[in-house]
């Protein structure tokens, strides 16, 4: 039997009732027929097409417009349409954008995708939030730059909602003591016991509570997990976890999107 088509396969999207009326949607693997990143395996031009595909099923006739990332927090907001292509796209892991004419995307295999909007102003944004790009450094970090791009476009960050998409659970994301260096003593609360493995001390960390925590010490209106934990459904999710603990040589990616009426 023939390997499924991934333009012809349904898409898997879930949405989120905190952005009822927002055109927006994340992409799940649908079994892993469908991979969106460009880094990811597969095709190049098979990557392209189920993004335009993706992306016309959120706004028909506006183009996707996602950085490429590299887990930072720089931010793009949306001047000048660029093709979406493998090569020469802006170096970011967050857009926002006022226009009505484009889908905003960010991927994800693990990482946090957070989606945002302010209705009153008409705003809205896409950031990839992994754990460093949530920590605060010296750039900032990319939740809060991204809430200040909004801002900058007559958002408000009191009328601001976010939801989290399919991230890594607290259960399945393990740390050791390297890890939780890099947090403050006010994190604590995100780190539960792991049991010790080869004699060194490991713990759970919850990257969606912590972000929702950031979120909220930034002052946005409301920010909710959509609770799909990317590492355990391997039918529904890709996930770099666990392709790096099955040894698998590459990874897909899933694609979440928003966009304005």
């Amino acid at each position: 039997m023939a390997d499924p088509d991934p333009l012809d396969t349904p898409f898997d999207i879930a949405r989120s009732p905190l952005l009822e009326g927002i055109p927006h949607g994340f992409f799940g693997s649908q079994g892993g027929v469908h991979q969106f990143g460009y880094g990811g395996p597969g095709d190049e031009q098979a990557v392209k097409r189920l993004r335009a595909r993706a992306a016309k099923a959120i706004l028909p006739g506006a183009p996707l417009q996602a950085p490429h990332q590299v887990h930072s927090p720089e931010v793009v907001t949306i001047a000048k349409v660029w093709p979406d292509a493998a090569r020469d796209r802006p170096v970011a892991d967050a857009v926002v954008t006022n226009r009505t004419d484009v889908v905003l995307g960010i991927v994800t295999a693990d990482c946090a995708p957070v989606l945002m909007a302010d209705r009153d102003a008409q705003v809205i944004g896409a950031a990839h939030a992994g754990w460093r790009g949530a920590v605060c450094g010296e750039r900032g970090s990319v939740l809060e730059n991204t809430i200040a791009a909004m801002e900058a476009l007559g958002a408000r960050r009191d009328r601001i909602v976010a939801v989290i998409g399919p991230t890594i659970a607290q259960p399945s994301y393990e740390v050791d003591a390297a890890f939780r260096e890099n947090f403050t003593p006010a994190d604590e609360a995100h780190f539960a016991p792991a049991p010790m493995r080869e004699g060194i001390a490991r713990w759970h960390f919850d990257l969606p509570g912590y972000i929702v925590a950031r979120l909220a010490r930034a002052g946005i209106a409301s920010a909710a997990d959509l609770g799909q934990d990317t590492f355990a459904q391997a039918s529904r999710y890709h996930s770099y976890r666990r392709a790096a603990l099955n040894g698998e040589p590459n990874y897909g990616r899933q694609l979440s999107t928003i966009a304005l009426k």
